[in-house]
C-alpha cells in the first residue's frame, strides 16, 4: 500500500471530497461548531504555505507550535510540510522556562501561539532568545505588545494575496520521506527534554500499518480530538484520521470534553487510560445508589456481556442464540443507556494508550461492547508498537505487535524495537543517542517487559522499579494502576526504594470523604483536620487493603499519607503527559515519607 507525502495530502483529498467537512472547531462550549470543508482545508493551507514562505521560511527550517488544539494547528502543520519545513509543537502548559529550552534548542524563529497566556509566554522568551524573531497569534482577542507580532488572521490573508503559488509547488514536487516533518521534545520526567526526531517516512509508515489493521477507519467516521496535539498519540491519530477522511471535531479545553462528547457523539476518539478510569468510577458509584433488585439486573447484565464479547467474540467464535437474545435485552437495558449518557453510543473504535489501563477497567468497557483499543507505544516509535485486535486479544498484554517492528528484549527485560517507525535520533543530542541504540540499531525503550507470542507484557518504566531493603522487586504502576480504580483515590505515588516496606502519598477525593464523614458524624475543623483524623485514616486503610487484594505481601502498602493538594503540572509533580515526576514527589514530601518508616 503506497502512502500519500504529506506535503501534497491535503489537496489531493481536498480534489476527493470537496464540500465534505474536514474539520470542525469553536471557541467556547456553546458555541456551534465552525465547520472547514477539505477544499477550504487546501485553500488555508495553500494560503499560509504561502504565507510562511514569504517570512523567509526556509526548507528544513523549525517552526514551532505552543496553543491548545485548534483548527489552525493542522493548517499550519500542512502548510509547514508543503514547504519541506519542521513543525515542533510544545505542550499549552509549558512553562517560560521550558518553552525557552526548546525554541533555544530548535532554533525557532517564528511561534505560532494560541491564547493571552501563551503569548505573554511566548514575549518574554522572545526578549531573551536570540532565536525567536516573530509571534503569531491564533486568537484574534489576544492583545499584542508590539510589531513583531502578528494575528493568524492576518497572516493566512497575506497568504491569500501572495503569488508564491509556484515556488510551494516546487517545494512539494521536491519532497521525500527522509524529509523532517516534526521535532517532538519528550515531557521527560528528570532533566531538560529530548527533541525526537520524526521524518515524514516514519508518518507515512504509521498510516500504512494502522490502515492494515484496523481498515474501519474510514470516510464515514468522526472523531473528537481532546488530547493535545503536541502529544504524540493525538497528533498521530489526527494525521490518520486525516489521510483516512475522517471528519475531525477539535476540542479546544480538555475540561470540557465530557460535556463536547455528548454534543458531538463521535464514532472514535483516541484517550489515556485516566478518562475511561474516571467513566468507570462514574459508572460504580451510579449502581452502588441502586437498590439491590437493579444492582442484581447490572450484575447479570455484565456478566451477560463478558460472555458474549469476551468468552465469544473475542476468541471468533459465534455466540449461541440464546446468549444472543440475553445481550440484546442487556443492551437494551442497560448498555445502551450507560453509552447514551457517555455520548459514545455510535463508537465504532477508541484507542487508548499513555499509561496502564487496569485488566477491570478494560473487561468491563468490553463486556459492555465499548470498542477500546488498548495500544502502547512512545514518541520515539512515532506511537504504537502494539494493540489490541477486534479479535484474539488478550488481557494481560499490550496488544499484538504491529506489521514490520521487530521487537526483541534485551538486558533487565528491556523492550527494544527496530523498523520504519522509529525515529532516528534526538535533534543535536549525540551522548542520547548512544545511549539509546544497540550497535544493530535497536531502540531501547527504557521499558521493562516480555513477548509472548505476537503480543507485549509490560511490566513498567526502568527507572520506576525499584527494590525494597529486604531485596523484593516492586513495580509501582502496577500498585498505583490498582488503587486510583477507588473512588476516594484522585492520585498516589508509590514508594519503598531501598525501604523496609512500600508506603504511599495518596491525593484523596476530598469531596468523597467529606460525605464519608458527614454520614458517619465526623466532626472536622477544616480539610488538614479530615485528612489527619483517624477514622478517616482507618476508612482508607480498609478500601486501600481491598483494591490490593491478591497481591503479595510485600507489595501491600504498609503505611500512607494523605495530602490536600493534588499533584500537578504547575505544582511540578506532573508532566504534561500527565506522568508522576517520582523524584519532584520524593523531595516535596520528604517529611511525610520520612515519617511513615520512624
Amino acid at each position: 500500500m503506497e502512502t500519500l507525502h504529506f506535503a501534497e495530502l491535503i489537496h489531493v483529498q481536498a480534489k476527493k471530497y470537496g464540500e465534505k467537512i474536514a474539520l470542525n472547531h469553536r471557541e467556547n462550549l456553546t458555541d456551534e461548531w465552525s465547520r472547514i470543508t477539505w477544499t477550504s482545508f487546501s485553500e488555508q493551507v495553500m494560503a499560509i504555505s504561502k504565507a510562511l514562505y514569504e517570512l523567509g521560511v526556509n526548507e528544513g527550517d523549525r517552526v514551532g507550535q505552543f496553543s491548545n488544539n485548534m483548527a489552525e494547528n493542522l493548517i499550519v502543520d500542512y502548510g509547514l510540510f508543503s514547504n519541506r519545513a519542521i513543525v515542533v509543537p510544545m505542550y499549552a502548559t509549558s512553562t517560560a522556562p521550558q518553552i525557552e529550552f526548546i525554541v533555544n534548542d530548535s532554533e525557532i524563529a517564528i511561534l505560532f501561539v494560541g491564547d493571552q497566556l501563551q503569548y505573554d509566554i511566548a514575549f518574554e522568551v522572545k526578549e531573551r532568545s536570540r532565536f525567536l524573531k516573530k509571534i503569531i497569534v491564533f486568537d484574534r482577542k489576544v492583545l499584542l505588545k508590539d510589531d513583531s507580532s502578528m494575528y493568524f488572521e492576518d497572516l493566512l490573508r497575506q497568504g491569500k494575496a501572495s503569488n508564491r503559488h509556484f515556488e510551494i509547488q516546487s517545494r512539494m514536487q521536491d519532497a521525500v520521506d527522509t524529509d523532517l516533518a516534526c521535532i517532538l521534545y519528550t515531557s521527560g520526567t528528570t532533566g531538560n527534554p529530548k527533541g525526537v526526531m520524526m521524518p515524514h517516512s516514519c508518518l507515512n509508515e504509521a498510516v500504512r500499518v494502522h490502515t492494515v489493521r484496523i481498515p474501519e477507519i474510514t470516510d464515514q467516521q468522526t472523531s473528537i480530538a481532546f488530547l493535545p496535539l503536541s502529544h504524540v498519540f493525538e497528533r498521530m491519530w489526527c494525521y490518520l484520521c486525516v489521510a483516512r477522511g475522517v471528519e475531525i471535531y477539535i476540542n479546544l479545553r480538555p475540561i470540557e470534553i465530557t460535556e463536547a462528547i455528548k454534543q458531538v457523539r463521535p464514532t472514535m476518539m483516541c484517550a489515556v487510560p485516566r478518562f475511561w478510569e474516571k467513566v468507570y468510577a462514574a459508572v460504580q458509584d451510579n449502581i452502588s445508589k441502586m437498590t439491590p433488585f437493579k444492582q442484581g439486573i447490572v450484575t447479570w447484565a455484565l456478566a451477560t456481556g463478558k460472555k458474549y464479547n469476551i468468552d465469544y467474540l473475542r476468541l471468533g467464535k459465534v455466540p449461541p442464540a440464546t446468549l444472543k437474545l440475553k445481550y440484546f435485552i442487556a443492551d437494551k437495558l442497560i448498555y445502551s443507556k450507560v453509552k447514551k449518557t457517555i455520548g459514545i453510543e455510535q463508537s465504532v473504535l477508541f484507542p487508548v494508550a499513555g499509561a496502564k489501563l487496569s485488566d477491570d477497567i478494560n473487561i468491563f468497557l468490553r463486556s459492555m461492547g465499548i470498542p477500546v483499543v488498548y495500544g502502547y507505544g512512545l514518541t520515539e516509535t512515532t506511537a504504537s508498537v502494539s494493540f489490541f485486535d477486534h479479535t484474539g486479544y488478550e488481557f494481560g498484554t499490550v496488544g499484538k505487535i504491529i506489521p514490520d517492528l521487530e521487537v526483541k528484549i534485551g538486558p533487565d527485560n528491556e523492550i527494544m524495537v527496530k523498523g520504519k517507525t522509529v525515529f532516528p535520533g534526538y535533534y543535536k543530542n549525540p551522548e542520547a543517542n548512544e545511549a539509546a541504540f544497540t550497535e544493530d540499531g535497536f531502540f531501547k525503550t527504557g521499558d521493562a517487559g516480555y513477548v509472548r507470542g505476537e503480543s507485549i507484557i509490560l511490566t513498567d518504566r526502568i527507572k520506576d522499579l525499584f527494590k525494597t531493603s529486604y531485596g523484593k522487586y516492586i513495580a509501582p504502576q502496577e500498585i498505583e494502576t490498582r488503587l486510583i480504580l477507588d473512588k476516594c483515590i484522585e492520585q498516589v505515588a508509590v514508594i519503598g526504594d531501598e525501604k523496609p516496606y512500600v508506603t504511599a502519598i495518596i491525593a484523596p477525593s476530598i469531596p468523597d470523604l467529606e460525605l464519608y464523614a458527614e454520614k458517619n458524624n465526623i466532626k472536622y475543623n477544616d480539610v488538614d483536620a479530615l485528612l489527619s483524623h483517624p477514622e478517616i485514616y482507618k476508612y482508607m486503610e480498609q478500601r486501600i487493603l481491598r483494591m490490593q487484594a491478591g497481591m503479595a505481601n510485600h507489595e501491600l502498602i504498609k503505611k500512607f499519607a494523605l495530602i490536600t493538594k493534588p499533584f500537578s503540572i504547575q505544582g511540578g509533580e506532573l508532566t504534561n503527559t500527565l506522568k508522576l515526576k517520582r523524584a519532584v514527589i520524593l523531595q516535596r514530601y520528604k517529611v511525610q515519607i520520612d515519617e511513615m518508616y520512624v
